[in-house]
């Protein structure tokens, strides 16, 4: 499990992980001792708090896949900064997202070939969580300007 936490994000710690009916629950947090403002890019130790963050990913052995990420927010301490607060980011999610972006993608690939209602319920049986009107939204936001 430790590995393909790590193949996410290398910077990811594995916690631990429990069997939950059909979800296997995985924990994880930041391996890092400090986060980076986007902003300013200054080195923070400085925690703010700390939230748990429930994201979805792909199945494994046939079951749906939820991670809870431990997510950081740091104080900015650049002075000059105007960004005070910030939390750390992760690369395998976006920014305000609930869903890991190869689990967005496997979203796409089903949502193309039929309706997003049949889509849907082909997902939420064996992939993951997710309604119709998610899947048009995502859908708008990806194809918006092409």
């Amino acid at each position: 499990m430790r590995e393909l936490i790590e193949e996410l994000d290398k910077n990811l710690k594995y916690e631990k992980y429990e069997i939950i009916e059909n979800t296997i629950i995985i924990y994880a947090k930041s391996a890092e001792n400090s986060g980076k403002c986007p902003k300013c890019g200054e080195e923070s130790t400085k925690v703010h708090s700390r939230n748990i963050r429930k994201i979805q990913d792909l199945p494994m052995a046939g079951k749906k896949v939820m991670m809870a990420l431990e997510r950081r927010k740091f104080f900015c301490v650049n002075p000059e900064c105007s960004q005070k607060i910030y939390a750390e980011q992760f690369e395998f999610i976006g920014a305000k997202l609930w869903k890991t972006k190869r689990l967005q993608d496997e979203i796409m690939r089903v949502s193309l070939t039929q309706s997003a209602l049949s889509a849907s319920k082909y997902l939420r049986h064996s992939v993951a969580n997710v309604g119709k009107s998610t899947i048009c939204n995502m859908l708008k936001k990806r194809y918006a300007y092409e």
